[in-house]
């Protein structure tokens, strides 16, 4: 008697196809919009996701200066850093993120939902943010994807 036998196929670095995804982060709840684009670049989209492989796709989001927070978290959030001198502890709102460079508020959030080893590190260079609406990247034929349609 023959039995069917299904085996569990695990995605390689050589078998992956990745492709470029465009973003528009106009009037997206900021994050809403960075844990749809770290699902898209971790590859969970994919009926082929490995968990230790990079399968997702590359993600270019555009508009980044026009992404919402919600509530009062546009002055009162804060993103912490130090310096690394004794007292340089520093303090930044997203309102002034946003005024000095738009894209940071969207790389914050994405990274923090990604891994935080190797494999994140990957990813985290797989994701390309602009405050406007050009970008360069149109040799590639990025698929645009609406945030509301992809699951």
């Amino acid at each position: 008697m023959e039995a069917i036998s299904y085996k569990t196929v695990s995605a390689s670095k050589e078998t992956v196809n990745k492709g470029w995804v465009i973003i528009d982060a106009e009037n997206e709840v900021l994050g809403r919009l960075a844990s749809e684009v770290a699902f898209i670049l971790r590859g969970k989209n994919k009926t082929n996701f490995t968990p230790h492989v990079d399968t997702g796709d590359n993600v270019i989001v555009i508009n980044a200066e026009k992404v919402k927070l919600t509530g009062k978290k546009l002055t009162d959030k804060e993103y912490v850093r130090h310096t690394g001198y004794p007292g340089g502890q520093r303090f930044a709102t997203p309102k002034e993120v946003l005024a000095k460079n738009p894209s940071d508020v969207i790389r914050k959030a994405v990274s923090g939902m990604l891994p935080k080893n190797k494999l994140g590190d990957a990813l985290r260079r797989n994701v390309y943010i602009y405050a406007g609406a050009e970008h360069p990247h149109t040799a590639q034929q990025p698929k645009e994807i609406k945030i509301n349609s992809i699951k």
